[in-house]
């Protein structure tokens, strides 16, 4: 799983609001893309500069959306930011890919950090994360993303085939649709992660031997990344739900309320593997406790068998004139016959009570 940004030490020193790129570059070239929709009308163009977008912001009978694929042009991000009147620190916190996801509740704006999980090989299941970012405003909806993948294509296509409500609601059920596209990308992620979870623990009834160690801390390693950045999400959800601002309308709060019960169901989910990848972990330890218990006890038992077998080598193995047994004529065959009257006779006693 890909670990979260890094690079804040590139900002040491600076003041509030300085506009760093914070991340790796996933994509060559900043794409923008500008959506413009109503019931009767539809819009969709890649544009080459911020200036394209404005002209469709004065459209006042219109949705706006505006989509940036790729952060690490920060001058685009500055642009954008001023175009549509975002405070510095929004700016910064877009361009920050290590951002817990929050949510910021401002006078004329609604500010959403999310966290989007998929496969980015879904034959090996590995989980990507990128951060995504969304600016609700009235009319317009602003959202920013670290690669050029298509995670909002299933939103895209509603659009454009005019399915649903999605065509006649404002701004406020856009933010809404993709906030829910961003959260069930992480159903299907946890379903993936499911089976390589149930595929783990099954090998390791059978034979605890095929699993390596270092799965199972890789599967608890990326539980706990897909924790630390789900769990905020039902704070984001709650906020949003509960929020006052006028930008969001009362017929949009029944469909949130709906986004937070997925986030508790993902939380609830992401509980249940906790516990699945720590008992996997403690049924690995105790086979491993358990293997070491046989050896040592079969490595004993042969200890057990060989202390009287010693003791009587260590006694006719003394150089000692006078030992009345060494003058006897069966005192060698006699010898041996104690021995492996000793040794059976053990090895008998051991079986009997099921210790071999």
């Amino acid at each position: 799983m890909t670990l979260p940004a890094k690079g804040h030490a590139s900002k040491f020193g600076l003041s509030p609001g300085s506009l760093v790129y914070v991340g790796v570059p996933k994509t060559d070239r900043v794409r923008i893309t500008v959506t413009d929709f109503n019931l009767k009308t539809f819009e969709e163009t890649v544009v080459n500069t911020v200036e394209e977008c404005l002209p469709f912001l004065n459209h006042k009978d219109t949705v706006t959306w505006v989509h940036v694929s790729g952060l690490h042009e920060v001058s685009v991000v500055e642009q954008i930011g001023n175009s549509f009147g975002l405070h510095s620190l929004v700016m910064e916190d877009i361009l920050n890919t290590g951002h817990r996801p929050k949510m910021e509740d401002h006078e004329d704006s609604i500010f959403l950090v999310l966290k989007v999980f998929y496969l980015e090989n879904p034959e090996e299941s590995r989980i990507s994360m990128e951060q995504v970012s969304l600016i609700l405003g009235n009319g317009f909806v602003v959202s920013f993303q670290e690669s050029d993948r298509a995670i909002f294509e299933p939103v895209r296509k509603r659009l454009r085939n005019a399915r649903g409500r999605i065509r006649v609601q404002g701004a406020d059920y856009l933010a809404y649709a993709l906030l829910d596209t961003a959260i069930d990308h992480c159903f299907g992620v946890l379903e993936a992660l499911g089976e390589r979870i149930e595929s783990v623990e099954e090998r390791l009834m059978e034979d605890p031997s095929q699993v390596r160690h270092h799965e199972i801390h890789q599967l608890k390693r990326e539980i706990l990344l897909l924790r630390k950045s789900i769990w905020p999400l039902r704070e984001v959800a709650t906020a949003i739900q509960r929020s006052d601002n006028p930008i969001i309308r009362d017929s949009t709060h029944v469909f949130l309320r709906d986004v937070y019960d997925h986030t508790v169901q993902a939380i609830d989910t992401i509980e249940i593997f906790r516990d699945m990848g720590s008992g996997m972990q403690d049924m690995y330890l105790s086979s491993l406790s358990n293997r070491m218990n046989e050896v040592m006890k079969v490595l004993t038992i042969f200890a057990t068998l060989f202390i009287p077998l010693t003791f009587l080598a260590g006694v006719y193995g003394m150089n000692f004139e006078y030992m009345p047994e060494l003058g006897l004529v069966y005192a060698y065959p006699l010898f041996w016959l104690v021995v492996l009257a000793a040794g059976g006779g053990m090895a008998y006693l051991f079986k009997k009570k099921k210790w071999l």
